[in-house]
């Protein structure tokens, strides 16, 4: 019995995550747990599809055990993501190899460019602070100074999808984690690419399509691409767009210090986005936020921080316990190796996990508000307290 872990949004699921589980397979995994994002993704955005219908056709498309992970990482930078999701499949105790999407395709290529970032971070910070001081992000003035460096590190952490995978494998490291990484090289359209190629789209590539109500078969499974054509018709798809007026409202009666006081925001960015309180649209409001320095999806994870109300403090405690969306039979017996070496409670049911202690409580009660404001975002509104209510999808087919 080989585990393997997956740390994915699908969002939605296409051939190029078919494919990833494939590579895993042969690799080995005779079993594969995925942590998938909720209803919010790490781009600073709502998922497109409800989570618990995410995780029962993830179970039925190759994976057999789905754990949520906790919106305040979801909506965190990379490290954070990181660190919120291996840490989950670490406290599983029956996690063998994490597995993980990568431009460079080589583990060893992947833990150079780690260390040489690292070094880099210390002995040229007065360089990339001076570099930040012109208005560019961190990563753009750490990346500068590696070209200077290190050609070849520089290259890779050119790519997103490898600077999330140093990412999975500095939180590795920190945890002394046994899990073994191994990744798979990403093939065909890039990430946010706007053309499919070889068959394989990106994920933002397949949301348009949606949106335009194209087809996006040749893209997907036909489990997909069926689930997907029912939630749009059942109004059961979502967009942050219908979140713009409480948006709107919950920063325009918000304090600085409140903004202030949330997670990513530093260096007078809350006098920034306080001053763009007054905006008329969503749009308006991410352009007047917006500089080289600041990015579109911190932006959002930011205004989506404030209405779900995640401060910083918040992303001191990593995940209190681990729940279960979906599993198979091939995920009861991932659960049945766990039993007696999870350090952490793992269970399906919010309100019972939510018992445990006082931060297991403050974890629920964020997921719980989070569910009810994505119902929002939903063409048909759901009512509140669902995620309270919900049961998870256990596939015995």
């Amino acid at each position: 019995m080989k585990v393997s872990g997956i740390i994915c949004e699908y969002n939605p699921f296409h051939n190029g995550h078919a494919r990833h589980l494939a590579e895993t397979r042969r690799n080995g995994a005779t079993h594969v747990v995925c942590v998938m994002s909720g209803g919010f993704v790490q781009r600073g955005d709502v998922a497109i599809m409800d989570k618990l219908d995410r995780a029962r056709l993830a179970v039925r498309s190759g994976a057999d055990l789905v754990i949520e992970l906790p919106v305040q990482y979801c909506l965190a930078p990379a490290e954070k993501f990181a660190e919120g999701a291996v840490w989950l499949l670490n406290s599983l105790g029956a996690v063998d190899e994490l597995s993980f999407g990568s431009e460079c395709g080589d583990i060893s290529g992947l833990a150079h460019a780690m260390i040489t970032s690292e070094t880099a971070a210390v002995e040229y910070s007065e360089e990339i602070k001076s570099i930040m001081e012109k208005g560019y992000t961190y990563p753009r003035a750490l990346s500068s100074v590696i070209n200077g460096m290190d050609h070849e590190a520089a290259s890779v952490i050119s790519e997103p999808n490898n600077l999330l995978a140093i990412e999975y494998l500095r939180a590795l490291r920190s945890f002394s984690s046994p899990m073994r990484p191994f990744t798979v090289k990403r093939d065909g359209a890039g990430h946010d690419s706007a053309s499919p190629k070889d068959g394989i789209a990106s994920a933002s590539f397949i949301r348009e399509q949606i949106a335009f109500g194209n087809d996006i078969s040749a893209f997907t499974s036909a489990l997909w691409a069926e689930a997907v054509e029912r939630a749009v018709n059942a109004g059961k798809t979502a967009d942050i767009a219908r979140l713009e007026r409480v948006l709107l409202y919950k920063l325009r009666t918000s304090s600085p210090e409140e903004i202030a006081g949330l997670s990513d925001v530093g260096q007078g960015l809350e006098n920034r986005i306080y001053g763009a309180r007054m905006s008329g649209s969503l749009e308006e409001l991410l352009y007047a936020v917006k500089t080289k320095r600041y990015t579109m999806a911190r932006i959002r994870r930011i205004l989506l921080s404030l209405l779900i109300g995640i401060t910083r403090q918040d992303m001191t405690h990593l995940p209190p316990y681990g729940r279960i969306l979906a599993f198979n039979e091939a995920g009861r017996e991932i659960l049945a190796k766990a039993k007696d070496k999870a350090s952490i409670p793992f269970g399906s049911s919010l309100a019972k996990l939510s018992q445990k202690n006082r931060i297991a409580r403050r974890f629920a009660q964020l997921e719980g508000a989070a569910s009810d404001i994505y119902g929002l975002a939903l063409d048909t509104v759901t009512s509140s307290q669902e995620d309270f209510r919900a049961k998870i999808q256990i596939d015995m087919e």
